[in-house]
């Protein structure tokens, strides 16, 4: 009685040490007797105990692996190091299980091969400018590799390029001089914009001068015009104007002004008014004075009313 019981507990601690629960995102190969068997989804499994055992855990997430510095050569014969990093996720756990040993290893040591036959194939100034172009060289280069082992390529990149100690002296003067160099064009070019400007504003000022001044003498010579205009409409006589010349002369006269300047035409003034003063305007007769002359009989009455 007691031997059975003995077996029923080491039956049932048996039961429970081979009851596997597999967690999310995870895959087990089971093999039995040696061969594969299935795989095992995420949820509760049994194993057939000194039958089945598991092989290998796989996660199906996505694995990101450094792949460290990669010594390589350029086509113009400079030795540098380039670390890259490398994200990708198994698709296929069997064939990830079965198709190779240490899979890790394999990605890295394809990655340094790749990056040299790229590399070589370029110098230093186009390596360093075109990662990019890099990057997906060696993505297209490790995907047909990489799916027949199960291994599904997300992404590849570059993280550094690490140069020698002298190469990045000469690089860091080089881009110092550049510096200088694109200062100094940057300076000229904003003198040059500042003195083409200056000038630009003085030719408008000038400009601007000019037709100011230019619309002044316009202005002037039409108001002339119209005077002379009205002065023509008002049918003014030579009188008039040299009654206007002799109130100017006086106002001159009265000045303290040190110089009279005397115009040329003097002479026809004077000579206009000699003229007028010896030729006095006609009265005009009113209408009393064109009455007839008084008859002799008017004149003896008016003589009697003398006497008396």
């Amino acid at each position: 009685m007691i031997f059975v019981l003995l077996l029923i507990v080491i039956i049932f601690l048996i039961f429970l040490i081979n009851i596997r629960v597999v967690p999310h995102s995870n895959i087990y190969i089971i093999e039995r007797l040696g061969k594969y068997l299935t795989n095992w989804d995420p949820g509760f499994h049994f194993l057939i105990p000194f039958f089945d055992r598991i092989t290998s855990k796989v996660s199906l997430k996505e694995q990101i692996f450094d792949l460290g510095p990669q010594n390589v050569i350029t086509k113009d014969n400079v030795n540098i190091r380039i670390d890259s990093i490398i994200s990708f996720q198994i698709i296929d756990p069997k064939e990830y299980t079965y198709s190779i040993d240490s899979p890790l290893n394999a990605i890295e040591n394809i990655v340094a091969t790749s990056l040299r036959n790229i590399i070589s194939n370029k110098e230093l100034d186009a390596s360093l400018s075109s990662r990019e172009e890099i990057n997906d060289n060696l993505k297209s280069t490790l995907e047909s590799l990489l799916l027949s082992w199960g291994i599904k390529v997300n992404t590849i990149s570059i993280k550094n390029i690490i140069l020698p100690d002298e190469i990045q002296i000469a690089m860091e003067k080089e881009m110092k001089a550049e510096r200088e160099k694109r200062e100094t064009i940057l300076l000229a070019e904003g003198k040059k914009t500042a003195t083409i400007l200056l000038a630009q504003g003085e030719k408008e000022a000038q400009l601007l001068a000019a037709e100011s001044k230019k619309e002044i003498f316009i202005k002037e010579y039409e108001g002339k015009a119209k005077a002379l205009e009205l002065l023509k409409e008002a049918d003014i006589d030579d009188r008039v104007l040299l009654l206007k010349a002799l109130e100017s002369f006086e106002k001159i006269a009265n000045g303290q002004a040190t110089k009279i300047i005397i115009p040329s035409d003097i002479q026809n003034i004077l000579n206009l008014s000699n003229i007028s003063s010896k030729h006095p305007p006609k009265k005009k007769i009113t209408e009393p004075e064109l009455t007839t002359k008084p008859s002799k009989d008017e004149k003896v009455k008016k003589t009697k009313k003398v006497a008396q």
